[in-house]
């Protein structure tokens, strides 16, 4: 049974794998010691450092040790090899709870249940400054005694959802739960975006199915950003009124997940305190994060080569935004009225950076860097100052960019001609696809 190539650490058995995605693998395991049943996500280290990804993943282990909550999965420990890093944590042996919800609706008082430990997990965790920002279907488990557990909470940087290797892996899952405002790719609060994605869960246990749903993304989009939905008519009056509040499309008037818990449908079945249970305030064991990245002995600085151009990142959400053909900005900008264009590449960060230097030193522009970041900047004034241009790049792969260039500063006139005569024809060898027009 014990095989030598099955043991981690000498502390785990691996077993089977439980699920994977474009760079982490979800294996089931037991800890030698005391049988206990964890799961083990292997995380490849070089895809980490690679994507820029290094001290957010530092920070989201050390945040892991303020979360220890009776409805959120519980992360034992962090492990490393030179290759691979290994995230230790608890194992819910009941699988998603929406298995059940897709063999049909649940009864109020069990879809209340699971509600309400939805909400008291979501009430800790943000207490501690910690957001999920990704609340799906995916991450509602439960252990054997069926109670719920929130999965890869302040484990965001690494969730799959963050990091696929294609556009329509997320057009049918996780878009239905996102809020209005996080489609919109304004600045958000994650505390509110939070409390939509969970008034969502709630329909779809009580329902059956979502509240925005269509075959045309656009048209769920639009729904979304209307909270234009229906509730069927066996939903009591309480839960209608209770999801008004919740899937208001305006962040700042949207109810706190404080006013949920004093709301008198949720309290149903709770004892006074339940609702604000804090299961164990013991921290887990200090992590040394920073010995978790220590750099083979033939690599002596593998962050270094990605310094230059590390783009910034993108979540699901923003990627089916700026594709082509899902392009959203239609429903929240006028066009005409914005003076930047996008395209995607097939080339890498630096190749592009590299690019948009070159471009500057024809130009005579003035380069200034940051990461993922460049501006350009004319060094004498036009008839409405100085013309400034910023151009940013995003990571949607390793291998696939977007890149966003606009005027901040200077006369429009000046910046369109420029970028007609000169930038965009130049760009042409890099550009993969024009975003908002049809030709490659």
């Amino acid at each position: 049974m014990e095989k030598k190539g099955n043991i981690l650490m000498k502390k785990y058995e691996v077993g089977r794998l439980l699920g994977q995605g474009s760079f982490a693998k979800v294996y089931y395991g037991r800890n030698l010691k005391t049988g206990q049943s964890v799961a083990i996500k292997v995380i490849d280290k070089e895809k980490v450092l690679k994507i820029g990804l290094m001290n957010q993943t530092k920070r989201e282990i050390s945040v892991m040790g303020l979360i220890k909550h009776e409805n959120v999965v519980q992360f034992y420990e962090v492990m490393a090899t030179k290759t691979k890093i290994f995230y230790v944590m608890e194992y819910a042996k009941g699988g998603e709870l929406f298995q059940k919800v897709s063999r049909g609706k649940l009864k109020e008082d069990i879809a209340r249940k699971y509600f309400q430990q939805l909400i008291c997990a979501v009430y800790f965790c943000h207490r501690r400054g910690v957001y999920h920002r990704d609340l799906k279907p995916e991450n509602l488990l439960l252990d054997e005694d069926g109670n719920l557990k929130v999965s890869d909470f302040g484990l965001n940087a690494l969730s799959e959802s963050k990091r696929r290797d294609g556009l329509l892996h997320t057009t049918c899952g996780t878009p239905a739960y996102v809020a209005p405002e996080v489609i919109s790719r304004k600045g958000y609060d994650g505390a509110k975006a939070d409390v939509w994605s969970c008034g969502v869960i709630l329909f779809v246990m009580l329902a059956g199915y979502l509240p925005f749903h269509d075959s045309n993304v656009m048209e769920m989009y639009r729904k979304i950003s209307m909270a234009e939905y229906k509730c069927p008519h066996w939903f009591p009056i309480e839960v209608r009124r209770l999801l008004s509040k919740i899937l208001d499309p305006n962040p700042s008037t949207r109810i706190s997940i404080c006013r949920i818990m004093e709301n008198a449908w949720f309290r149903k079945g709770l004892n006074s305190n339940d609702a604000r249970t804090q299961v164990g305030d013991n921290k887990m064991p200090h992590v040394e994060t920073d010995a978790v990245f220590v750099p083979s002995c033939c690599d002596t600085n593998p962050e270094k080569k990605m310094e230059l151009a590390r783009p910034f990142n993108l979540n699901a959400f923003d990627i089916i935004s700026l594709s082509t053909g899902f392009d959203l900005s239609g429903l929240f900008v006028d066009d005409d009225k914005r003076d930047e264009v996008q395209f995607t590449s097939a080339k890498p960060a630096n190749d592009i950076m590299s690019k948009l230097e070159e471009i500057a030193c024809h130009l005579k522009l003035k380069v200034k860097k940051d990461e993922g970041s460049m501006r350009l900047e004319m060094s004498k004034e036009g008839r409405n100052g100085t013309l400034n241009i910023d151009a940013e790049i995003y990571e949607i792969t390793s291998s696939f960019h977007y890149v966003e260039v606009k005027k901040c500063d200077g006369d429009t006139m000046e910046y369109r001609k420029m970028l007609k005569k000169n930038i965009k024809p130049a760009l042409k060898e890099i550009v993969w696809a024009w975003q908002g027009e049809q030709h490659h």
